[in-house]
């Protein structure tokens, strides 16, 4: 059975309003629609997490410093719909652009610091659009947890840190990425890749994960990095944007894996598409 799709605030709210009444839980996976089996893998969670489940699909202009990019981006909210049936969601909640950014709308939520490097560089005000549409979805639905998945792993720390510098009472739960079998990290991006280009990104993931190997073992990153960015390209990438290594609870430069958790990350195009992608290490 569909879930029904609201798109006012005050739908949702009447909801929600309900639910906290009777003490009920409200989990939220914030998504742009285009929803792949990492998207649902979030569901599941929230599933088990809460009593209620809310999915919102906003594809946010604030995010986008490419036009281009945003006219792009695949809009399937019918598709979308079937395929959240199965998993008992109670509501779809895809706000008109006035919903969230009402005419006069002023503010917007800047995160210093983890901001600032690998996306944040490539992409210029990209995580304040992030950081605002999710402080606005968090308020909108006055969820109890909500869901993201570790694919965009700078993401995450920038929504924990935002709603825990604004004191927002919500519990901001990061979940693994999920993988095709040729170890490609699901993304609605995947969608406008080629046949081959799907073959060429799928090398990424190898590349990255014997990187991790290798630096598992003690090597200094900066050594194994060049070498690296030359596989993805020999492999088809037709530009790398960045490969780090970076602790995985402050987003610090490392030069070496330690005893402090770290994470690989990197950013490369392929077949005309701007893939991400990051490890544990």
């Amino acid at each position: 059975m569909n879930a029904p799709i609201l798109r006012r605030l005050t739908e949702l709210r009447a909801l929600t309003t309900k639910w906290h009444r009777h003490d009920e839980t409200i989990g939220v996976v914030p998504t742009m629609g285009a929803l792949h089996q990492g998207h649902l893998s979030l569901v599941e969670a929230a599933k088990a997490g809460t009593d209620h489940i809310i999915v919102t699909i906003f594809v946010n202009p604030k995010q986008f410093n490419n036009p281009e990019d945003l006219a792009n981006y695949p809009r399937t909210e019918h598709e979308d719909a079937q395929k959240l049936a199965p998993y008992g969601v109670d509501a779809i909640y895809v706000p008109d652009p006035q919903e969230v950014y009402p005419q006069g709308f002023a503010t917007t939520v800047s995160v210093a610091g983890l901001t600032n490097v690998m996306e944040g560089e490539f992409r210029p005000g990209h995580f304040d659009g992030v950081a605002t549409v999710v402080a606005k979805l968090f308020l909108q639905t006055q969820a109890d947890r909500a869901y993201f998945g570790e694919k965009d792993y700078q993401q995450l720390m920038t929504v924990r840190r935002m709603a825990r510098d604004l004191d927002i009472p919500i519990e901001v739960v990061g979940c693994p990425t999920v993988r095709e079998p040729s170890g490609l990290a699901m993304s609605s991006r995947n969608l406008r890749l080629s046949p081959k280009g799907l073959e060429v990104a799928a090398n990424k993931y190898r590349i990255m994960a014997d990187l991790a190997v290798t630096l598992k073992q003690g090597a200094a990153f900066d050594a194994l990095a060049p070498q690296a960015e030359s596989d993805l390209l020999a492999a088809g990438f037709t530009q790398v944007e960045y490969i780090q290594l970076r602790c995985a609870e402050t987003l610090e430069p490392l030069t070496r894996v330690t005893q402090r958790p770290a994470r690989l990350f990197a950013a490369a195009w392929a077949d005309g598409v701007r893939l991400i992608d990051n490890i544990a290490v």
